[in-house]
């Protein structure tokens, strides 16, 4: 039976190469001379550090464009609060990665609210759909592309 997995992964690799390219677009800006403002990235999580909040903003836009033209869904950005304390502001943006169960459960709701002829099971961060045939994946595939969720999906693993 045909098959294919829901997922919702990121490209590390692209997320870095973002973040490196932000770093160097804040280094050039003429705005941000002299200015000690970076972005520093550990594992799923990137921290912003300017000296005024405007200036946090700023980057964060930066940051999301770069992750853009990686072709990275800035849906799995979670901006934290702008917090100021003494001559830093700071903002942690927290990529999410994996989709939780309650998103999984919606999903598969979703799929059997639609009465397609397919089948859907999560499967840890991960929903499995299958089907008897390719057409009846495919709008299912389709449905899920027109729902609005909050996280990005991936359709992996199609199976014949």
């Amino acid at each position: 039976m045909p098959s294919f997995d829901v997922v919702s992964e990121l490209d590390m690799h692209q997320v870095t190469n973002a973040v490196d390219q932000s770093n160097r677009v804040v280094g050039n800006r003429f705005d941000f001379k002299g200015v000690d403002a970076k972005f520093v990235r550990k594992d799923n999580v990137v921290e912003v550090i300017a000296e005024s909040e405007f200036q946090v903003k700023q980057m964060l836009e930066m940051l999301q464009a770069e992750l853009i033209c990686r072709e990275v869904d800035v849906k799995c950005m979670d901006v934290g609060d702008v917090v100021e304390s003494g001559k830093t502001a700071r903002s942690t943006v927290t990529l999410q990665e994996g989709i939780d169960a309650d998103t999984a459960r919606k999903i598969v709701k979703m799929i059997k609210n639609a009465k397609l002829k397919v089948q859907a099971a999560v499967q840890g961060e991960q929903v499995r759909v299958t089907g008897k045939k390719r057409d009846d994946l495919q709008q299912a595939i389709a449905l899920l592309r027109q729902s609005e969720l909050e996280v990005p999906l991936q359709y992996q693993n199609f199976r014949d």
